[in-house]
């Protein structure tokens, strides 16, 4: 099954309908990782979340919606296509944990890097500083930022991809195999896998998200000079002495709730998949 095309369908089917069920949360991650200072909008997500649909509206909830959907089904594709494709030709599904591990860094480093662009153009709609259509928002950072500004913030992106990926594949597959003598390939043992999993994947992440959606977030001109951080490491350090350590964790809250729901929803439909066709 390893090397079957069809679980590159499968990984980007169930991350789109994985999406759909977890947007919201995630326009609230979003905007608690980009407050900065005094004074700031939001007390937590929650908060935020009533807030955002008072104030702008429900639909304020799914800006961004549609360059998230695009991302899924290329980031989704290939992360998850790849991670199973590569483990099913390397070594099948009860290979070393280590390997696991590299096929789903590789797997989603790729995918990260490919994927970078509607990453860049839902984080500035989730944002609110830009708007429009997904098409409007795309020319508005093609024309003013060049190829260059849909390609920023990748290398924190990447990081992050590989960091959630390290933890998340292999420990789903090692928790599913250990319940499976118990629960039996079913779709409690799927589901309690992938809670499992996103629980590690949602603590070694938030703090290079927060890197990454500041770096996102900002706007560098092709003429002139109009950024807040220089990179990764200028943000981090930035950050860490203006707002502490606790702000590396801003957003932990519904990245952990989102994560949560978003793995349950995804591995169960892939799983279901797998089991139909």
């Amino acid at each position: 099954m390893g090397k079957d095309w069809r679980l590159f369908v499968y990984g980007g089917f169930s991350s789109i309908t994985a999406e759909f069920g977890t947007f919201p949360i995630d326009t609230t991650k979003t905007r608690l990782q980009l407050q900065q200072g005094c004074g700031q909008r939001y007390r937590g997500m929650l908060h935020a979340l009533v807030n955002i649909t008072k104030e702008e509206g429900f639909r304020a909830l799914y800006s961004g919606m549609a360059p998230a959907l695009l991302r899924q089904a290329s980031y989704g594709t290939l992360k998850f296509g790849s991670y199973y494709w590569l483990q099913g030709a390397l070594g099948g599904t009860g290979s070393s944990p280590a390997l696991n591990v590299g096929c789903a860094v590789t797997a989603a480093v790729l995918a990260a890097t490919v994927a970078n662009p509607t990453d860049v153009l839902k984080v500035r709609m989730q944002a609110s500083t830009t708007k429009g259509s997904l098409m409007v928002n795309f020319a508005d950072v093609w024309h003013l930022e060049g190829v260059r500004g849909l390609w920023r913030g990748v290398g924190p992106t990447a990081q992050r991809a590989a960091i959630i990926a390290a933890v998340e594949l292999p420990v789903y597959d090692w928790v599913k195999h250990k319940l499976r003598q118990r629960l039996g390939d079913t779709t409690l043992n799927h589901f309690s896998a992938s809670l499992i999993a996103s629980i590690g994947s949602a603590v070694a992440s938030t703090p290079v998200d927060v890197i990454r959606t500041r770096l996102m977030n900002q706007r560098r001109l092709k003429v002139g000079v109009n950024n807040i951080y220089s990179g990764s490491l200028d943000c981090l350090v930035q950050t860490v002495k203006a707002e502490g350590v606790a702000a590396l964790y801003k957003g932990f809250v519904p990245t952990l709730v989102r994560m949560g729901p978003w793995n349950v929803i995804f591995f169960v439909t892939f799983e279901q998949l797998k089991m139909l066709y």
